[in-house]
């Protein structure tokens, strides 16, 4: 199948989507974070709304927080100065992180004549965090690098390194470009953040943690100072019809901690456990809290712990 047929497909499977307003941000959140020296710091998040990411993967579910055309000039830096007043009252982050859904170099989601006053809003910031696809790396990234006071780290999403399921993902992705854009990025100062799914899917369940572990060390090789492990979700129609037809077995809790407690040992980069929407994983409910908590504390610490025990699930 194209990929234009895959984006089709994948479109006309969606729920409806909420109404979504180009001048407000979707949300802020302020969390401690470590990075690789060793260091903790306070980092901003900003989630932004804007254009619609070109590149429909059949496992994103960020579409719903996206506009259906272009964003508009200045929308942008207006959420930003909003977001920005409101945290100031609050505490003083060392990092922000643009999260837009998109491609932070996409003109259609980030308008080229706002990325001066973006970084000019964002002179405060020790580290800037933006997210982008492997393929829109590049001279524009470096010019952006430019204008921003702190250092520019990239997040880029990797998601697995499994032969057959990195081409059924309709991410138009394949390693060589991701090295090469990993590559690119290192070379010229900035930092690299990847993101790596637990639970992909036409990755065989039995192989879901050995390959979610393999996609980690290949983003730590290629450069990575930050992975995050992030457990797939369903909910956007194309997951559904892909579990229908046994090519998707939603993750659970359990291969998280099994993943990440693996995944310590790639030091010196930092690796942490997504816990966005963690409710949605499957697991006991008397020791779901405290496992949690135990991922918190290592994604802060990067130090391995025991596993949590209960008597009602057996898990240890």
């Amino acid at each position: 199948m194209s990929n234009t047929a895959a984006d089709e497909r994948i479109r006309g499977l969606r729920p409806p989507k909420p109404p979504v307003d180009p001048y407000a941000a979707h949300g802020t959140l302020v969390e401690e974070e470590r990075r690789p020296d060793g260091r903790r710091e306070q980092a901003l998040t900003i989630f932004l709304a804007g254009a619609e990411c070109p590149f429909t993967c059949a496992f994103c579910d960020l579409w719903r927080y996206t506009l259906d055309g272009p964003t508009p000039p200045g929308a942008l830096a207006r959420q930003v100065e909003q977001a920005l007043n409101t945290v100031r009252r609050a505490s003083a982050p060392q990092r922000v992180k643009l999260y837009n859904a998109s491609n932070f170099f996409d003109r259609r989601a980030v308008p080229f004549e706002d990325r001066a006053l973006l970084a000019t809003m964002l002179r405060a910031f020790a580290g800037v965090t933006v997210e982008s696809h492997a393929s829109t790396v590049g001279d524009q990234t470096l010019a952006f690098a430019g204008l921003i006071a702190g250092r520019l780290e990239v997040a880029m999403g990797l998601e697995t390194i499994h032969p057959v399921a990195m081409t059924q993902l309709n991410k138009r992705l394949d390693l060589p470009r991701f090295d090469a854009a990993a590559r690119w990025l290192t070379s010229h100062g900035m930092e690299l953040r990847v993101f790596v799914l637990l639970g992909a899917p036409f990755v065989p369940v039995s192989e879901t943690v050995e390959w979610t572990v393999r996609s980690v060390e290949h983003a730590v090789e290629a450069g990575a100072s930050v992975v995050s492990i992030i457990p797939v979700r369903g909910g956007n129609g194309e997951m559904e019809r892909l579990r229908s037809l046994g090519s998707f077995v939603p993750p659970t809790l359990a291969q998280l901690e099994e993943a990440l407690d693996r995944c310590l040992q790639f030091r010196p980069s930092v690796i942490t456990a997504d816990l966005w929407d963690i409710d949605r994983l499957t697991t006991c409910g008397v020791c779901r809290d405290a496992r949690v908590t135990r991922l918190a504390r290592i994604n802060l610490t990067g130090c391995a712990e025991p596993r949590v025990a209960c008597v009602e699930c057996g898990a240890a």
